[in-house]
């Protein structure tokens, strides 16, 4: 097809209003296509991973904020979630502007907050993503931003929110999302720049103040209506491998999870499936997460 015809059926597919324009159409699912769309008067960017695109369906829409909050191929690939989960669902890795995600609330959170929505409802509008499902993951530094989207919303019902290696800052702590959502967080007990009981939290060379992991469960558990018993359990290890254990609430609308990672590592543990780094662990954190928001719809 003509380079011309391929923009204008790209225009002609867009939602009206929305200002976005497939700039890789042709690139393979794996590759990704950039997104470019007018967020607040600026030009942002995100990459969508969308395999078996001629199946006419809604899918699971999962956007992911990376802790570089960059769209680099190597940082998809090294937590892997696109590559465990398969052709089901939609992928989508926002831009930061900057290059990093804002920590604290103001001006930069609301620009942030807003793209994502607009991006949701690019992805909605054009009959790609279905609402119900809406799934936010954030990763080191983006992990502030994705618990103020579950928080505070991005137009649509978030059904589920998962935060590795990351902490939700303090002044979340009257969390109030229009319905109960899936939680699931991963934390090491000994992270040095995330601490596990809360307090001074380090992004890249950025800090703030951020609430307990376990405090953040608490948070979540009132959230989901869970009743008052936790629900505790080890995982399965090996030696030479680092405890963990689930930490959870019984009774309660929507699954809340912690799980702990008992090392003093600031990465998750299991394979990288791009390069074979990291220590092939009996437990991998990724997996985990996928297996996690699969049970919830993803």
């Amino acid at each position: 097809m003509h380079v011309n015809n391929l923009f204008r059926a790209a225009r002609a597919a867009l939602a009206p209003g929305l200002a976005a324009l497939l700039l890789f159409g042709a690139a393979p699912a794996e590759a990704g296509a950039r997104l470019s769309i007018s967020s607040d008067g600026l030009s942002r960017a995100a990459v969508i991973v969308q395999r078996d695109r001629l199946k006419l369906r809604r899918r699971p829409l999962i956007i992911v904020l990376q802790r570089s909050g960059g769209l680099g191929v190597r940082g998809r690939r090294h937590h892997g979630l696109e590559h465990i989960a398969g052709a089901k669902p939609i992928f989508v890795y926002p831009e930061a502007l900057g290059g990093r995600w804002p920590l604290t609330p103001g001006p930069e959170t609301d620009h942030e907050l807003h793209f994502l929505h607009r991006l949701t409802d690019h992805l909605v509008d054009q009959g790609r993503a279905d609402p119900r499902r809406i799934f936010v993951v954030g990763i080191g530094s983006g992990g502030p931003l994705a618990y103020r989207a579950a928080c505070a919303g991005i137009g649509r019902p978030i059904a589920g929110l998962a935060a590795l290696i990351s902490a939700m800052p303090k002044d979340l702590n009257a969390c109030a999302p229009a319905a109960p959502l899936a939680y699931i967080a991963v934390n090491a007990s000994q992270d040095p720049k995330i601490p596990y009981a809360g307090g001074t939290a380090t992004a890249g060379d950025v800090q703030f103040d951020a609430a307990g992991a376990e405090q953040s469960l608490q948070a979540f558990a009132k959230i989901n209506g869970c009743g008052a018993r936790r629900d505790d359990k080890r995982l399965p290890e090996r030696k030479g491998s680092a405890h963990s254990a689930v930490l959870g609430f019984s009774g309660c609308k929507a699954p809340t999870e912690l799980i702990r990672i008992d090392s003093a590592s600031h990465r998750l543990p299991g394979r990288a499936p791009d390069n074979g780094e990291g220590a092939p662990e009996d437990f991998d954190a990724n997996h985990a997460v996928w297996e996690f928001l699969q049970r919830n719809g993803a």
